[in-house]
């Protein structure tokens, strides 16, 4: 499946690139209007003032005002009978209504400057005017008569040796035969550009020259000539001083990284870019600006941040009524809605940008934007409303002859048709697609095409075919660098070539995969940023699993299985542990030392990860569920390897593991702590859904797990099953788990490394304990207005039973704030939080989660997931009796969320739960808990007890299964 195209601040740039003649006009007139004898000297003076405010107000963005400066010095100068000042204000209320994205009326002030210019024989005013047409017509969309018109302006220049203008002629003509796809004759219109700049010493003209050849270099594939070229695009113009030409070249610089994936590398060129145009007060270059860096956002996963760049750089389009900024701002905000599978508000934002493209007869805009709702209806499953879109969208692009928009449109196509089944429609389209990239030497296109040929035969079966095509996209990617397209291709060719029974070549195809995807996961990512870029990396890694488990090499896959998962938060741990900020983060263990693991903590280690595969359904191929591999580690090192077949989930029970976690937690009726559901669990139910997790992931593994209850198990669980409640899971006898085994969990075996350094680490010695503060107000949802969270006057008399026990006084009510919690953090060894936590990321600050404390008028008593990063915890351990603490966004990173991020602020044990326990039973389990641990200082132990305990009283799993362990035992 295609991506949007989300180059939209290109775009810009190119029109910022191509409007040379806007300044043009307005500097050279001035300077060579003839004072006529019978005009008034004052009021020509005044209208040159007019003239030269307007230019500056124009520079700012202020476009509105430039428009009343430049119209009262249009009837100053029809006043006096000025017609050569009558036809250069003309031209400038053009180009002013060209950057309002008035196109019509921009070229109805160009025709009255060219009819004047005309009349008088001022030659020069004529090619200004023809050039202002072009770049009129070029915005419309109409390419070939933009050609036209500039090459009349070339040819006038040619005839007067105004060397000057004919470069700049050139230069437009590039940029028209640019956007046509012939990039060939684009390169050699802006050569001789450069030559004639360089010729007559027009030191700005060549940066913008230089400027233009990157673009057009990048769009062919060769990114290092097009960044080689926008560096001495950037150098010129800082020697030059020239600063709005400096921003432009670092946002495209911005841009071309993004297409070689450095993200980082285009954010910060685009900071540098933003930076600049703020300084000059270039408002529209502002916006392009931001819109570069919400793209460049999106494809980190950063989503959050990449819808606040673009909502700013809408904004700002509005408030200048730069009316194709807001088509490109809103594009972008599809493509990020889109990105998060918010297909609705995708299509929402696309449908806005298109009725705006419209409005201003953008037409290359408008393809674009029904390429982008195609692409919404294609992910929502709605085929045949998304190839009508993209049918359109081809439509518009070979209507203006635009054959990069029509290369994108016959992708897009093509895929639409693989997910229909339909591969031979789809071959077609992508045939042409192929065919269409290659004359136009797009070569970034004509790896999509190849790449999605060889998709569509490997799902027809032809495996030969399949892995002939991959291989020509690898050798593609690999000559121009694209780095995310190597890593991919890779992918898809390890699928061929285990299709294909050859083990060996898919094995070290996936091996070369896995380093360049993580070559791209750069130490300087944020951390959710790290964990957004896995997400779209993690299949590789279940796919090289199965490889090496067909060739029977278990110890290889689990290698492979823990280097899949929790790197982001291995390495967020790493860092800060260590005191050296230089030092290098921890490599993926390897069989060795995951046995050294185990021993260490003395734990039968049990590793899982789930298997999916194509399977071939009514003529189509689907990815679905196939095995759960589990790893099983004994404390003396001996790893054992057993699987599950879970294809008879979807094939004879019709649902799916996911499915099944969260039908077993329903049937026992979670619910939020605070907050009354009337529900009536079925046993029968219960158990049987239990016992099915319990056949699928105890049964396989039962005789290699301990005799002794008190001896440890830690389950290493992936995905959907960071919800089970393995406490709660029965046996055919219908015994729980927990009666057999002392359970604790990790979201991967090198984090049981981290935590057990953390613990020689930890200082405190006093105890914490806060609950029922006065609640805190939170919006359900984005927009909407906050309601105050539910009182807990079961956590009021937890906590202070439990204070009583640590020999401390509890803090409660508005006593309860951040502001406390903060100052007696430090010499805590043991920190109980009875109070609401909360899930989502409701402040957008890239982490979810919060705990609820009492507002104190400084603070909204919200303790966020990301306010806890930055705190250093030097306590033993940490319990969160509170909703849901254990939940929050499933990953191949584990859990993230309020769990994750306690262990990274340093605790090296945290109890969390699964869902609300009701009041009694959850005081009842906790005091019990504490009791416990002053007996025995083994928390796994302690919290095994403690459940037994409550589940005498209170024997539903709902009352008692939901409290986890994750980290240390001791």
């Amino acid at each position: 499946m295609r991506f949007p195209n989300l180059g939209l601040s290109f775009l810009a740039l190119v029109i910022a690139t191509a409007s040379t003649p806007i300044s043009f006009n307005i500097k050279a007139a001035p300077g060579e209007l003839r004072v006529l004898a019978q005009t008034p000297q004052a009021r020509k003076a005044e209208a040159e003032r007019l003239l030269q405010q307007g230019y500056q107000e124009y520079k700012t963005s202020q476009f509105e005002a430039a428009l009343q400066s430049w119209q009262q010095a249009l009837s100053i100068y029809r006043e006096i009978k000025d017609r050569q000042g009558e036809g250069w204000a003309l031209g400038n209320l053009g180009n002013a209504y060209y950057s309002l994205g008035d196109y019509p009326k921009a070229i109805e002030y160009a025709q009255q400057f060219l009819a004047i210019a005309r009349e008088i024989k001022d030659r020069q005013g004529e090619g200004a005017a023809l050039g202002n047409l072009g770049l009129a017509y070029y915005s419309l969309g109409d390419y070939p008569k933009a050609i036209d018109y500039h090459q009349q302006s070339l040819a006038l220049a040619q005839e007067i040796k105004d060397r000057e203008s004919e470069g700049i002629a050139l230069l437009n003509l590039g940029t028209a035969y640019y956007s046509l796809g012939d990039y060939p004759k684009a390169i050699d219109y802006q050569q001789q550009s450069l030559a004639i700049a360089r010729s007559i010493q027009d030191r700005e003209s060549e940066g913008k020259a230089l400027g233009s050849l990157g673009l057009a270099y990048r769009s062919l594939g060769d990114y290092p000539k097009a960044i080689e070229y926008l560096q001495k695009s950037l150098a010129l113009a800082r020697s030059i001083q020239d600063r709005q030409s400096e921003g432009i070249a670092l946002g495209s610089l911005g841009t071309a990284y993004y297409f070689l994936g450095d993200y980082p590398k285009a954010i910060d060129y685009h900071q540098q870019s933003l930076a600049i145009k703020r300084e000059i007060q270039d408002r529209r270059g502002e916006g392009n600006s931001l819109g570069g860096l919400g793209v460049a956002y999106i494809s980190l996963g950063d989503y959050k941040q990449a819808i606040d760049y673009l909502q700013q750089s809408l904004a700002l389009a509005r408030s200048i009524q730069d009316r194709q900024g807001e088509g490109n701002s809103l594009l972008s905000l599809g493509a990020a809605y889109y990105s998060l599978g918010d297909y609705p508000k995708a299509i929402d934002y696309y449908q806005q940008s298109l009725a705006i493209k419209r409005e201003i007869q953008d037409r290359e805009g408008e393809g674009i934007s029904l390429g982008g709702l195609g692409l919404a209806y294609h992910s929502l499953g709605d085929y045949p409303k998304a190839i009508d879109y993209q049918q359109q969208s081809l439509a518009i692009a070979r209507s203006i002859q635009d054959r990069q928009g029509e290369g994108k449109a016959l992708g897009n196509l093509g895929a639409a048709y693989i997910f229909l089944g339909d591969y031979k429609q789809a071959i077609d389209y992508l045939q042409q697609r192929l065919a269409l990239a290659r004359s136009i030497q797009d070569r970034q296109g004509e790896g999509k095409a190849l790449g999605n040929l060889g998709l569509a035969y490997l799902s027809l079966g032809d495996n030969k075919q399949a892995i002939n095509y991959l291989q020509q996209v690898l050798a593609l990617a690999r000559s121009i660098q694209d780095r995310q397209s190597e890593g991919q291709t890779l992918n898809n060719l390890g699928i061929a070539y285990y299709k294909q029974g050859n083990l060996t070549l898919a094995e070290t195809t996936l091996i070369a995969g896995i380093k360049v995807y993580e070559s791209l996961r750069g130490r300087d990512l944020k951390d959710n940023e790290k964990v957004s870029i896995f997400e779209t990396q993690r299949s590789i890694y279940r796919l090289l699993q199965q490889v090496l488990i067909a060739q029977n090499k278990t110890d290889a896959a689990l290698e492979i299985s823990e280097r899949g998962r929790g790197r982001a938060f291995v390495e967020l741990l790493a860092s800060r542990l260590s005191t050296n900020p230089k030092e290098q983060f921890p490599a993926p263990p390897n069989i060795t030392e995951i046995k050294q693991i185990a021993k260490s903590q003395n734990a039968t280690v049990v590793e899982y990860s789930i298997i999916y595969d194509y399977f071939k359904i009514q003529d189509k191929q689907e990815f679905k569920e196939s095995e759960l591999y589990i790893w099983v580690i004994k404390p003396n090192g001996e790893v054992t390897f057993r699987k599950a077949d879970l294809k008879p989930l979807w094939q004879k029970e019709n649902t799916t593991l996911a499915q099944l976690v969260t039908n077993s937690r329903e049937s026992i009726g979670v619910r939020g702590r605070g907050i009354t559901v009337t529900y009536n669990p079925n046993p029968t139910k219960v158990k049987q859904r239990f016992q099915k997790l319990h056949e699928l992931l105890i049964n396989p593994i039962a005789d290699l797990l301990p005799k002794n209850p008190d001896e440890r198990v830690t389950f290493i669980p992936q995905s959907s099953l960071f919800l089970v409640p393995f406490a709660a899971l029965q046996d055919e006898q219908g015994k729980y788990l927990i009666e057999k085994h002392t359970i604790l969990t990790a979201p991967a075996i090198q984090v049981l490394d981290l935590t057990h350094k953390q613990r020689q680490k930890v200082s405190g010695n006093q105890a914490l304990v806060m609950g029922n503060p006065i609640m805190p107000s939170v919006a359900p949802k984005i927009g909407e207005a906050p309601q105050q969270l539910p009182d807990l006057p079961g956590a009021l008399t937890e906590a202070k039973e439990i204070a009583q026990l640590l020999n401390t006084k509890a803090i409660t009510g508005k006593d309860a704030t951040k502001a406390a919690f903060i100052q007696r953090l430090p010499q805590a060894r043991f920190i109980h939080l009875a109070t609401h936590g909360l899930l989502d990321d409701f402040k957008g600050l890239g982490v979810p989660g919060a705990v609820a404390l009492a507002p104190d008028g400084k603070d909204d008593g919200l303790l966020t997931a990301n306010e806890i990063l930055d705190l250093k915890i030097n306590a033993e351990l940490v319990v969160l009796s509170a909703c849901d603490t254990a939940q929050g966004k499933l990953t191949g990173d584990g859990v993230i969320g309020l769990s994750r991020v306690l262990i990274s602020a340093g605790a090296p044990s945290v109890i969390v739960t699964l869902w609300s326990i009701p009041d009694s039973p959850s005081a009842l389990l906790m005091g019990e808990f504490y009791r416990q641990l002053q007996k025995n200082p083994d928390k796994a132990q302690a919290l095994r007890q403690a459940m037994l305990t409550t589940m005498k009283q209170h024997p539903s799993p709902s009352n008692w299964a939901a409290f986890t362990l994750i980290g240390e035992a001791k």
